[in-house]
């Protein structure tokens, strides 16, 4: 059975969804590919993947966490799951670019397609699409919003003094 709750993160109100014991989704509301129809939000249910989602996600924004453990079912093209799997390769603090994605995926001329399966990631955050930066290194397109890409990343990597 497919569920939801809403999340109220420090960057925005968020839709987590579940099927059974994984997540199968992670959004900004209101962002660019947000589900045409989402599940109607309920209650987690204390220790159920929707709750260990919230909580973890929390200590991640809070910068107590780094890793991640929570089983993902992001549903996606055999493509998008293989752009996918390579943004889980991308460590906390690290960056990489959409050429040296399509490169890791074995599609060296395929960036403009591994840009759109990374703009399609349905489990932002713990699938660190945030992590992807232009070939130039500038922030480039972010589906929940560049504000948000811009804190993710300056989170990962606050200022030394």
């Amino acid at each position: 059975m497919k569920r939801a709750i809403r999340y109220e993160s420090r960057l925005g109100p968020m839709l987590l969804t579940a099927e059974g014991d994984v997540l199968t989704g992670v959004w900004f509301l209101g962002q660019k590919h947000f589900p045409a129809a989402p599940p109607p939000c309920g209650q987690a249910c204390p220790g159920d993947v929707l709750d260990r989602a919230a909580r973890q996600l929390g200590e991640y924004l809070a910068g107590r966490r780094r890793v991640f453990d929570i089983r993902l079912a992001p549903a996606g093209t055999a493509f998008q799951q293989a752009v996918w799997e390579a943004l889980l390769a991308i460590g906390h603090g690290e960056t990489a670019t959409y050429g040296e994605l399509a490169r890791r995926i074995g599609r060296p001329r395929s960036v403009r397609a591994v840009g759109a399966a990374v703009g399609k990631n349905p489990i932002s955050i713990l699938i660190p699409c945030h992590r992807v930066v232009g070939a130039d290194g500038r922030l480039t397109g972010y589906a929940g919003g560049l504000d948000k890409k811009e804190a993710l990343l300056a989170l990962e990597n606050p200022p030394t003094s």
